[in-house]
């Protein structure tokens, strides 16, 4: 009996000394993966790279290219017109940014489609309507493979197609870039795309990544943008 009673000893101090030693590790694992209180974060101004050359069709027709922002502060968002998922959200940020920004001259709001066989000028210029876009809220069609490559090597965002047959081939980016939000297509299987909006300075630098569903990081942008519009124009001025 003494013999039994000494061996239920010792498993239970095993066993008791097991879950000490497993609680110490997943303590040990929370406190090095945990970021540190303070720690930086895509939202806060930085410079995760520039962004690279491009050539896309607005809604109007005109074309646009990297140069008729230079100058400028921009916000960038990728959405496609018949998103049924964050895409009405982040459409309506930046329609309250349209009007809470109404005075500055130097801000552009860019929307680039991630549908663009579905998303013309004219089916884009129906859904800038809907939003009240005014003329400085540019929203941007063009050739697929360009817009999904400037999306994933550009701008370091997530932007998936699962109909295309191939994922598109571009040039291998270097950078930091966020956790990819997703969007769900509403008739047609899923197209994929990141929904934040990019805070883009005069030259072409991006600055902060912010989510459009969450009310708390578009308070930040706005912060962020602020602090962009005050800094001075550089030679030139802006358009």
């Amino acid at each position: 009996m003494a013999t039994r009673r000494v061996s239920k000893l010792v498993i239970a101090a095993g066993l008791g000394l097991a879950v000490l030693l497993a609680a110490a590790a997943t303590a040990w694992r929370v406190r090095v993966v945990a970021p540190p209180p303070g720690a930086p974060t895509l939202e806060q101004l930085g410079d995760y790279g520039r962004v690279p050359r491009f050539t896309l069709t607005e809604r109007s027709g005109r074309r646009i290219t990297l140069e008729d922002l230079r100058g400028l502060v921009w916000v960038a968002d990728f959405i496609y017109t018949e998103c049924t998922e964050s895409c009405p959200t982040q459409s309506l940020q930046f329609a309250q940014l349209q009007r809470e920004f109404a005075e500055a001259a130097d801000l552009r709001l860019v929307s680039i489609t991630v549908d663009p066989q579905h998303d013309t000028p004219e089916v884009l210029r129906r859904y800038a309507e809907r939003y009240t876009a005014g003329h400085r809220w540019w929203f941007l069609t063009g050739d697929k493979t360009d817009i999904y490559c400037l999306a994933q090597q550009g701008f370091r965002l997530s932007a998936v197609d699962p109909a295309a047959p191939a994922p598109p081939t571009c040039h291998q980016a270097l950078g930091l870039g966020p956790t990819a939000a997703w969007a769900s297509h509403g008739s047609k299987g899923l197209v994929m795309h990141s929904a934040r909006a990019v805070l883009v300075d005069r030259a072409a630098r991006i600055r902060a990544y912010h989510l459009a569903t969450e009310p708390e990081s578009m308070k930040s942008l706005r912060a962020n943008l602020r602090r962009l519009l005050a800094e001075a124009a550089p030679a030139g001025g802006s358009r």
